[in-house]
């Protein structure tokens, strides 16, 4: 679908790419195209729904600035995505066992330092992993960032025990079923604490830094660093460093995962095509319209002529292996997936276990209040999601759901 709406009467246009926008989507777009330094128009995708200051699913250009909420907390969050030589015959009936074996592989679910409830980082750090942190932990790569902002540092972020593990809320891995029956394994997480370490520090370090003139601005989630300062620099080192981190965190994941099937299935597993991976909360400098630019995906992914990208749906729906088109009405973008329609207490409150087990009927994922809500319709519709950004990107795979591991 080509641009549904261009929002005028802001100081840039926002143009939208899809006909299910929440009002408190609609101000927030309008907040973020007012900003001073946003740079010819603010895109949203067709998944656009309420985040911190700025929308979730928009692209956000800008000149001489950035805001460190509109990428977020969870910055390099995104996916990767691997066929498998497997097809769907060679995974059985009961493949209750596949998902134990991946969830015993890769830590899942809260980080509690040793408590009851800690599922979610290593125990003993596998030697690759430590390994990993010690060539390329924040430690060894920014150390002079990290001596003038010592809040950084806490024991949760200064360690490899999150790089290789999944999180919590709507990160998982799954195993999926493509047209011609071959499986592939999809991951979604991103940076884990020391991500989330960074998001939260700089975030309110901007609020800082902007000081009173944060209440000139129509939200102070959209408080911003000026290009030329400390801040700047520092933000953007660091968040370079967060999304390599992602990418690694994702790769550590697909490697266990892997091994999981191999061993479970007593067979060599091994990948029948390239690794797709794509980031969906970041920032890069690009050139659009023109001009070398700031552009801020906040659940939104590269989608280039040609790029190869994964938009995966919610828990038990489909999801797709896209090629971006390389629209620059959307700067060069497309949706990072179904997007979210009601809030996680909401899905909770309208939503049962009966409701959880039909929605992801012939699924082996979890059926528990642990994930209710996670459930199908607390989310948009995916197939309407690809509808509407069809002048976007083409969809070349279509995946149905096998298995499922929630964080």
């Amino acid at each position: 679908m080509p641009i549904r709406e261009s929002m005028n009467g802001a100081r840039v246009p926002v143009k939208i790419f899809t006909d299910e926008v929440d009002d408190l989507s609609r101000r927030q777009l309008r907040n973020v195209a007012n900003l001073p330094f946003v740079f010819h128009h603010v895109a949203a995708m067709p998944d656009v729904h309420a985040g911190m200051g700025a929308t979730i699913g928009s692209v956000i250009p800008t000149i001489g600035a950035v805001i460190p909420a509109a990428v977020g907390v969870d910055i390099g969050c995104g996916m990767c995505a691997a066929p498998l030589d497997l097809n769907a015959a060679d995974l059985g009936e009961n493949r209750e066992p596949l998902r134990a074996a991946i969830e015993a592989a890769i830590p899942h679910g809260r980080t509690d330092d040793g408590g009851p409830n800690d599922r979610g980082a290593w125990v003993r750090v596998p030697a690759p992993i430590a390994e990993w942190w010690d060539r390329h932990g924040w430690q060894r790569l920014l150390p002079d960032l990290l001596t003038r902002h010592p809040r950084l540092h806490n024991s949760r972020t200064n360690t490899a025990r999150h790089l290789g593990t999944l999180g919590t809320g709507n990160h998982f891995v799954e195993l999926r079923i493509d047209e011609r029956e071959r499986v592939w394994i999809l991951i979604h997480s991103g940076s884990r604490g020391v991500g989330n370490r960074i998001g939260t520090y700089f975030i309110q370090r901007a609020k800082e830094t902007v000081g009173r003139d944060l209440f000139a601005l129509p939200d102070g989630d959209l408080a911003f660093f000026r290009e030329g300062s400390q801040e700047f620099a520092d933000y953007l080192r660091a968040a370079d460093w967060a999304q390599q981190f992602a990418k690694a965190n994702r790769a550590f994941m697909l490697q266990a995962t892997l091994a999981a099937l191999c061993a479970t299935l007593s067979r060599e597993v091994t990948y029948s095509g390239a690794v797709i991976d794509c980031h969906h909360n970041y920032v890069a400098r690009e050139h659009h319209f023109g001009t070398e630019i700031w552009v801020t995906r906040k659940g939104a992914i590269r989608a280039r002529s040609g790029d190869w990208g994964v938009i995966p749906g919610s828990m038990g729906t489909l999801s797709y292996i896209v090629r971006g088109k390389g629209n620059r009405d959307a700067f060069h973008s497309c949706a990072h997936g179904a997007g979210r329609r009601m809030g996680r207490q909401e899905a909770m409150r309208r939503f049962g276990l009966e409701d959880l087990a039909r929605q992801t009927q012939g699924v082996a994922c979890p059926k528990d209040r642990s994930v209710l809500d996670e459930i199908p319709s607390a989310y948009k519709d995916i197939e309407a999601v690809m509808a509407h950004q069809h002048d976007l990107a083409e969809p070349v795979h279509v995946l149905r759901q096998a298995v499922c591991v929630k964080g």
